[in-house]
């Protein structure tokens, strides 16, 4: 397979980026499209010339740094899966493939396809978690979960963070991922005590970052390769709301 490339390139995060133009021959239809990067780089250091960065870990879509833009599309043309799932023969022979960084404010691009995710990390680190007293850790079946709450918790907990719902979104707004780990909390009796606490705090923290508001578009909801449900987002500001008449998250 032969493929026309316009890849992203930036030094670092305080110069200008610009898409360079490569041509990559040999690409098998069942390499993924991170190993199609990785050819372009094997190519780009035989010619001493410096490769692309990009992020990956897992390379099996559970730990969300592969993200990037291809011909516009967050993780690609294919539904419900990462950009290090996403195999070449959804392309075709001759294609025209561009490749970019995710595009927010809150992300700032480090080195070509590689952004700064952490504004995330400070949004869970805010409120996401539920405190207990030190001491013995309770046995797992203590506190009984009726079924249909455990599987919103773990509906909500499948979010890996990869900010595709950033990156589509026009506002770049981090709803979706709020809301699903807010609800991965607040659906269990444990997080109950700090339910609306939580919602504030976290809601406060997602604004610091200088991610946008929803509009309702729907892009964070058809990218996510996780298929997290826009319903998340309603539950969110339903907490946000009652949080706000109870004087919640003010520490």
């Amino acid at each position: 397979m032969r493929l026309k490339l316009k890849v992203w390139r930036q030094k670092n995060a305080s110069s200008e980026g610009r898409l360079v133009d490569y041509n990559l021959e040999g690409v098998s239809e069942d390499s993924s499209f991170l190993e199609m990067l990785d050819l372009l780089n094997q190519q780009l250091i035989d010619r001493n010339e410096e490769p692309v960065h990009f992020d990956y870990d897992c390379r099996e879509g559970i730990c969300g740094m592969c993200g990037v833009m291809i011909n516009g599309v967050a993780h690609g043309p294919k539904a419900s899966v990462t950009t290090c799932q996403l195999h070449m023969r959804e392309f075709k022979d001759g294609d025209n493939i561009t490749v970019e960084p995710w595009r927010a404010q809150a992300f700032p691009v480090l080195k070509d396809l590689m952004v700064d995710r952490s504004a995330f990390d400070r949004i869970v680190q805010s409120g996401g978690y539920i405190s207990v007293n030190t001491g013995q850790a309770p046995d797992a079946n203590v506190i009984p979960v009726p079924k249909v709450q455990a599987d919103q918790a773990m509906n909500a907990a499948a979010c890996i963070g990869c900010g595709a719902c950033v990156a589509a979104c026009p506002n770049s707004s981090a709803m979706l991922f709020t809301s699903a780990k807010l609800a991965h909390l607040n659906s269990l009796p444990q997080g109950q005590a700090e339910r609306f606490d939580r919602a504030v705090l976290m809601v406060h923290q997602m604004d610091a970052e200088g991610f946008g508001g929803c509009t309702n578009l729907g892009e964070c909801e058809a990218v996510c390769p996780k298929e997290i449900s826009l319903d998340f987002i309603a539950m969110m500001n339903r907490d946000l709301l009652r949080a706000s008449f109870a004087g919640k998250g003010k520490r």
